[in-house]
């Protein structure tokens, strides 16, 4: 699916110069194992004899990929979480609706799932093939390129257990209530994270992956416009802020495939300057900005304000949590040819 960066976009974005700050791009390359109870039947050496060049392949078309587009980073850490939080970290939502059943890629919540981020999984996982044929699971391939992404924009890298496998359900009608939504209250979400084995630590520290990316207009156009009865806008949004976004989504004539980034001041680096956004109230999402405002929540963000590092550390502890959740090993699920259709 193409995203169009419309030209009023651009021009807002330009012109937001007094949120703008200078960034660099880290070289962070911090190598990080889990502490934690690992699952039966998942290794950090799990493909050692049988495709030992696995990662270093993948990294060659991850890197590849980037050049090519940098929003990948931001599609495929959304992917991943999407795949993990429905029947767990198993590839299912990169399968193909059939004729006899509409899967999961297809949900509603999932149709603004973007190209450039499935693209990277596939491209991965013909290069793996051309290799080691049948050896790669879908699941690890979605794990390892999230992972090599989030480092090569300059976040942290973390070693990955291997050995999921991938799963044989993919349905749209197992999504809904599943995941997060922009509407949502920060006690729903918090409830919804803990349901899937995440603290509220976990979540405050994956909303971080918001540094990278985009969101429509329509994911936070009643911000802006008619917030209630009394302000036409969210009075927790900064009202400059507000009022760019409105020139880039005229409420008149809005362009579906217009977006505004996520975090206006490093969009293409992975850093912690998404929470300082929030202490401004330049978070774009509700859900973003009610990170800052929530009393379980703020403390965390002025954490990772704090010390970019203290971010990363729990960013990578909570990664690891998400990507161990429902996952298949051993006799359980398939090892995919093709991460887009069930074996035959």
């Amino acid at each position: 699916m193409a995203y169009t960066f419309s030209n009023s976009f651009v021009l807002a974005f330009t012109t937001l110069s007094f949120l703008l700050v200078s960034t660099s791009v880290s070289t962070t390359t911090t190598t990080t194992r889990s502490m934690s109870n690992n699952i039966e039947g998942l290794s950090y050496n799990f493909y050692s004899n049988t495709c030992p060049n696995a990662e270093i392949i993948i990294k060659n078309v991850v890197s590849q990929k980037l050049k090519e587009a940098l929003v990948t980073a931001a599609g495929a850490l959304r992917i991943f979480f999407h795949d993990c939080f429905v029947e767990g970290c198993d590839a299912s939502v990169l399968i193909a609706s059939s004729s006899t059943n509409k899967a999961e890629r297809d949900a509603d919540i999932n149709l603004s799932l973007p190209g450039d981020g499935y693209d990277v999984f596939f491209r991965a996982k013909r290069a793996l093939e051309l290799q080691c044929p049948g050896v790669v699971s879908c699941a690890d391939v979605m794990a390892i390129v999230t992972r090599d992404l989030v480092n090569l924009m300059g976040g942290p890298r973390w070693e990955v257990l291997k050995g999921r496998r991938d799963g044989l359900i993919s349905k749209a009608s197992r999504v809904e209530g599943n995941l997060p939504q922009v509407n949502q209250t920060m006690s729903q979400l918090i409830s919804l994270f803990k349901y899937k084995g995440l603290s509220t630590l976990d979540m405050v520290a994956l909303s971080g992956a918001h540094t990278l990316g985009f969101s429509h207009c329509k994911e936070f156009i009643s911000r802006i416009y008619g917030y209630n009865t009394t302000c036409d806008i969210d009075p927790t949004m900064n009202k400059g802020f507000a009022l760019q976004l409105r020139a880039t989504c005229p409420i008149k004539s809005m362009d579906p495939n217009v977006v505004a980034f996520n975090d206006v001041t490093s969009p293409f680096t992975f850093d912690n300057a998404y929470y300082l956004n929030l202490q401004k109230g330049f978070g774009l999402l509700a859900t973003d900005q009610q990170l800052f405002l929530h009393p379980e929540t703020r403390s965390y963000v002025n954490d990772m304000v704090e010390d970019q590092q203290i971010f990363f550390s729990y960013f990578v502890a909570a990664m690891i949590k998400l990507s161990q959740i429902g996952v298949k090993t051993g006799s359980d699920g398939e090892i995919r040819h093709d991460c887009g259709t069930f074996n035959a």
